[in-house]
């Protein structure tokens, strides 16, 4: 016993541990190993899509499917599934999923029944319920199955490709979106014609340049773009019109947005009190319609802005360029994905012109050994053979003297084939024929080997090809543009009261029982001024402290160089009394500023804030004192010029000041503010970007004239929005005309007027309002020209006209219809550069000349309209 227990428990403890224990492994490279596996996995296999054709994996096995399917009819969708879960092993779900999406996309799937709606956001019908096929251009483009790398399916008992051939920009116009493990790709869908145009000049070596397109439409700002690349960064805007002065609609949403989560946005903004509406309604069919109805004294203009400010009409979207190439993610730009895209179509189309070349020279192989086998009779040296060895030997030795010219060596195959013609194909056999067939197929591989000595060539009449084919209703949808930035803060609704206790050194929403100051928003920023010469701005809050003995609150706006401040302060208990003028364009919030040298007892003796600059006269009474003659002094502050806050200011007097009174309000001192045109972005600006329009002050106008026959007056205040169709921006000069020239879509005629805009602050027409109407011709200069192109009408052809139009017509109201502008069919109008104000016509000179004679011009046109209000000139 002693034996076995020795045999069975060895002395060596360490050889028992190893012998009986299991083996052990450690959670922490358990962890890492299964995590870099699964990662691995997810982004190789589900998430992120490959370089070469642009697609995920669940994508590629759904296009496989559908083309083991393809019989040129509609497969129902659950059917295409269930076809495809035969390659992807993870469930129905994500392979309907991507297969709505793909539909969406409407470029490789022809569609049918409801798949839901991009714009609204509406989900698909059932898979049950519609159905799909492949789309022409995907059976051209994708599928090439003879240069296809093939693999295993996940079971073992199918094939499926490792990627298809695809020759075109898939995965740009497509645009894709993935998360992985630890990694996430978002590319921007492009424009379908602009990325065959790039690839074009990819292949000629030109520069190009390649910007996303999103089928949603909207307007966009590419400035931070950069590529595609990590860090880049797009704002897509929806695009909104003013329809009148209280409503707004929404015609196209952002990417990304659906016309539910936008309405969403900007209910949520109102229930806070950033925007103010009355009420929304969607109206969304095949096209997006929002109206947004605003309440009364609610800027249209305005109103824009907030809402891009505040809600989903404005998004900003963060690309980045991730795809998969040999196994490996890459990050790379768009435009280095549109090369390598070019390239690898250049490779594909390369396979296939060498597949057909090889697959032509094969047949003109076997047509010249049938053509030798029969015109030589060589079938007749089998007949005395008695083994199929020997049938094989005879016709290889009656091909040797005429096969020399064959492209490649006779194998024993070749020789099987020409065994397997039939009798009857012999007793038929035609020379001429069959020397024709080799012929055709001489010049076919001709043609062949010309493609691929010239593949550039080649590839760039396969992309002409494709955009001709294809290209078709599918232009760019959405608008670049350049955004200008909005400030919140000046388009934020005024949404919470302000109020201040005034003694005590408190403001706030929440001290309702104190003094009201104002309406403001949650967001503004707020200035407040304190006697003893203090100042401090601070956000709005339910309740603040600011310090004691308030003398002005207001809501500040950072960089208002235009609201001045005058002051007159005491410096020190018993010091001189000084006056100053000053902006406060720049600060640290809650931040306690001294507007005078610090000195302790300083109080402020007269304060005034001016929106525009305004400078009082006041009158400063002095304590009498036994040597003073003067007790009282007059200031204008307009004498003063606007310094710093930080600035002592001008001295008042040494002596002791025993009041002040305003004695006459002031007037603006600042100058006339100028104003700018930026037409990349169709605003308004003080900066100096774009046309200056003028200078502005008081209730000037500028008139708007766009290029559906409307005008409109309004006001400069910066946040106002210009149609693109804008045709005049200017200042407007209430002695000044526009003159049009316009088609009366109901009498089918042309009209000339000028009249005087006067109607303010909404679009008023000014030429009919029949359907076919049109604005041919408009100016706001004094004396514009045109020249009048006739239409050839029985081989005649009328001279063409030149035509002042402040000596055609006078000036009338906005309402007359004008006179017409010739008897003659116009077919075009030209303007012409007008005659400069202070210039005069040579007529005009000699009417000049002979001023004595108090005779009319001799422009005949003048005359026949002063005396009968017929034009001669051929014009009526």
């Amino acid at each position: 016993m002693a034996e076995e227990n020795q045999e069975n428990h060895p002395e060596n403890p360490e050889e028992q541990q190893t012998n009986t224990s299991p083996h052990i492994t450690r959670v922490s490279g358990m962890y890492e190993d299964y995590f870099l596996d699964y990662a691995s996995y997810v982004i190789l296999e589900r998430a992120v899509p490959t370089l070469g054709d642009g697609l995920k994996p669940v994508q590629r096995r759904i296009l496989h499917a559908l083309r083991e399917m393809d019989d040129g009819r509609y497969h129902k969708v659950a059917n295409i599934i269930g076809q495809t879960m035969k390659y992807h092993p993870h469930g129905d779900a994500s392979i309907g999923d991507a297969l709505v999406q793909l539909g969406q996309k409407d470029l490789l799937i022809d569609a049918q029944g409801n798949w839901g709606n991009v714009l609204t956001g509406d989900s698909a019908a059932a898979p049950r319920y519609i159905e799909a096929r492949l789309s022409k251009f995907a059976l051209e483009v994708v599928y090439s199955p003879k240069v296809t790398e093939w693999q295993s399916s996940y079971d073992g008992r199918g094939k499926e490709p490792i990627e298809f051939p695809v020759k075109f920009p898939l995965l740009l116009a497509q645009g894709v979106e993935g998360i992985a493990v630890g990694l996430s790709t978002k590319i921007m869908p492009h424009n379908f014609n602009e990325l065959l145009d790039a690839s074009i000049k990819v292949l000629k070596g030109q520069k190009f340049d390649l910007l996303p397109d999103f089928p949603t439409g909207g307007i966009a700002d590419f400035t931070n773009y950069n590529e595609g690349l990590r860090g880049s960064r797009v704002r897509v805007r929806a695009r909104i019109n003013i329809r009148d002065k209280k409503t707004l609609v929404i015609e196209e949403v952002p990417f990304n947005t659906t016309t539910g989560s936008l309405i969403e946005s900007i209910l949520k903004a109102n229930d806070k009190g950033k925007i103010k509406i009355r009420k929304i309604e969607d109206n969304t069919a095949e096209k997006v319609e929002i109206l947004v109805h605003l309440p009364s004294g609610i800027s249209p203009d305005k109103m824009i802005d907030a809402l891009y400010a505040f809600t989903d009409c404005e998004v900003s979207i963060a690309p980045l360029c991730c795809v998969i190439e040999n196994d490996s993610p890459q990050f790379l730009s768009v435009k280095e994905i549109l090369r390598r895209n070019v390239e690898n179509t250049l490779d594909v189309l390369k396979s296939e012109l060498n597949w057909v070349l090889n697959d032509l020279q094969e047949k003109w192989h076997f047509a010249s050994l049938e053509r030798i086998f029969i015109e030589n009779r060589i079938y007749r040296d089998i007949e005395e053979a008695e083994t199929w060895e020997a049938v094989i030997e005879n016709i290889r030795l009656g091909l040797a003297p005429h096969i020399k010219h064959l492209l490649r060596e006779v194998t024993g195959e070749d020789i099987v084939r020409l065994t397997e013609i039939r009798i009857k194909r012999i007793s038929k056999f035609d020379k001429d024929k069959a020397d024709a067939n080799i012929e055709a197929l001489e010049g076919e591989i001709a043609r062949v080997k010309d493609h691929l000595s010239n593949l550039v060539d080649y590839a760039i009449d396969w992309y002409k090809n494709i955009k001709k084919k294809y290209g078709a209703g599918r232009d760019r949808r959405t608008e670049i543009r350049t955004f200008e930035d909005i400030v919140a803060t000046k388009v934020a609704m005024a949404n919470v009261k302000l109020y201040a206790n005034l003694e005590e050194g408190f403001i706030g929403t929440s001290l309702k029982k104190d003094e009201f100051i104002c309406d403001c928003s949650d967001i503004d920023d707020i200035i407040v001024f304190l006697k003893n010469g203090q100042m401090m701005v601070t956000k709005v809050g339910p309740k603040t402290y600011v310090g004691k003995d308030i003398l002005h609150v207001a809501v500040w706006k950072k960089g208002d160089k235009r609201t001045t401040y005058n002051m007159i302060y005491r410096d020190g208990k018993k010091g001189a009394s000084f006056m100053k003028r000053f902006h406060v364009t720049s600060i640290t919030r809650d931040k306690l500023y001294d507007l005078h040298a610090g000195t302790e007892g300083s109080e402020v003796l007269h304060f005034s804030a001016n929106p525009n600059g305004e400078a009082e006269v006041v009158a400063v009474h002095l304590r009498a004192l036994q040597r003073l003659k003067k007790l009282k002094l007059e200031i204008d502050f307009a004498e003063l010029a606007i310094k710093g806050r930080g600035a002592k200011g001008n001295t008042v007097t040494k002596y002791p000041i025993k009041k002040i009174e305003v004695k006459e309000e002031g007037v603006s001192t600042l100058a006339a503010r100028k104003i700018w045109f930026d037409e990349t972005v169709n605003r308004l600006n003080a900066e100096g970007r774009g046309r200056l329009l003028g200078s502005f002050k008081g209730d000037e106008k500028i008139l708007e004239v766009d290029a559906s026959g409307q005008y409109r007056l309004s006001g400069y205040d910066l946040s106002l929005h210009f149609d693109d169709n804008w045709l005049i921006v200017e200042k407007y000069n209430p002695e000044r005309a526009i003159s049009a020239v316009y088609y009366d879509g109901e009498k089918q005629k042309h009209y000339v007027k000028r009249f005087i805009p006067e109607v303010l602050d909404r679009k008023e027409p000014f030429i009919t309002e029949h359907s076919d109407s049109a604005l041919e011709f408009v100016s706001y200069d004094a004396r514009p020209r045109i020249e009048i192109i006739y239409r050839k009408i029985k081989g005649k052809q009328k001279e063409n006209e030149e035509l002042l139009l402040d000596e055609f017509i006078s000036i009338k109201g906005e309402k007359a219809q004008g006179n017409q502008l010739s008897r003659d069919e116009v077919r075009k109008i030209n303007a012409l550069e007008s005659i400069p104000e202070e210039e005069d016509t040579d007529e005009d000179n000699s009417a000049d000349d002979n001023d004595a004679s108090n005779e009319p011009p001799t422009n005949e046109a003048d005359s026949n309209q002063e005396s009968d209000g017929q034009i001669t000139l051929g014009l009526d």
